[in-house]
């Protein structure tokens, strides 16, 4: 093998991570356009795609394990329900909302194989609350704390992809992500701890973003792990092909759900950053 070739099919994958940041900074300039019912739509929309991969992938696709009542038409009727019954608990937020978001784990139970209606439930757990809490950030801390979030995700993947591509060594969790290494993971931590620092010293946001900025890039890294361990589970590569040539809309956003989920658990025993 000559060189070019090898080094062609040693950064063989660098064109989806510039599709992950590509999806990651639409998703914030929706954001950054969006207040009101205009946010809640995008961020229904969001929830009802990544709801009809989930559906897919832990069953779904595979109808002949349920039968005729549960056919191929299922997991966009399952994904339409799921984004409408967000929109809903987001335009009119009270304790009975728990209700509405009930709905369609309860409805997509039956369709998921038997082996993986646990993972659904908690899967589909996780997405509906990455959705309020994007929206609730978005509105109560404002679009700089938005950017932040993606920018540790994106930064920290940038850089743990090109230190793990360069240096490599031992890898991180190899059972469940055999490509990730821990030259790679520690340099995400690295960059995200010098964007927290940067917004810091520049007086756009205060000292615990020095520290967080780390532990939300973990957490992304983690729900990055998460999905693959998902997909491995199943048997696929990729959550769908809705963004052809890269996979689906849930291998793009899953570092992202885990970002959120983690700054979500932070602002219940803490005050969140205030950056601006």
């Amino acid at each position: 093998m000559s060189a070019a070739s090898a080094s062609t099919g040693r950064w063989a994958d660098l064109s989806r991570r510039v599709a992950s940041a590509a999806v990651l900074l639409a998703i914030g300039v929706m954001l950054a356009l969006s207040v009101g019912v205009s946010l809640r739509i995008g961020m229904s929309a969001i929830i009802a795609l990544t709801f009809w991969e989930l559906a897919r992938l832990t069953g779904w696709r595979r109808p002949e394990l349920h039968g005729d009542v549960f056919g191929r038409w299922r997991p966009a009727t399952l994904a339409g329900l799921g984004g409408f019954c967000v929109f809903l608990a987001l335009m009119w937020p009270n304790p009975f909302s728990v209700v509405a978001l009930l709905i369609p784990i309860l409805s997509g139970l039956p369709g998921a194989a038997r082996g993986n209606r646990a993972v659904f439930a908690i899967f589909g757990i996780a997405i509906l609350l990455v959705g309020f809490g994007l929206t609730g950030f978005r509105e109560a801390l404002g679009l700089p704390f938005i950017l932040w979030l993606m920018g540790i995700v994106i930064v920290s993947d940038i850089l743990g992809y090109f230190a793990g591509k360069l240096i490599g060594g031992p890898k991180f969790w190899p059972r469940l992500s055999p490509k990730k290494t821990w030259s790679g993971t520690v340099a995400g931590w690295i960059g995200a701890s010098m964007v927290g620092a940067a917004l810091w010293l520049t007086g756009h946001g205060d000292p615990t973003l020095v520290w967080l900025s780390p532990l939300v890039a973990l957490a992304g890294q983690l729900g990055d792990i998460a999905e693959s361990w998902l997909k491995r589970r199943v048997g696929v590569k990729d959550s769908s092909n809705l963004i052809p040539g890269h996979g689906g809309f849930m291998d793009r956003f899953d570092a992202v759900s885990g970002a959120t989920l983690a700054v979500m658990a932070i602002g219940f025993i803490t005050a969140l950053p205030k950056v601006f």
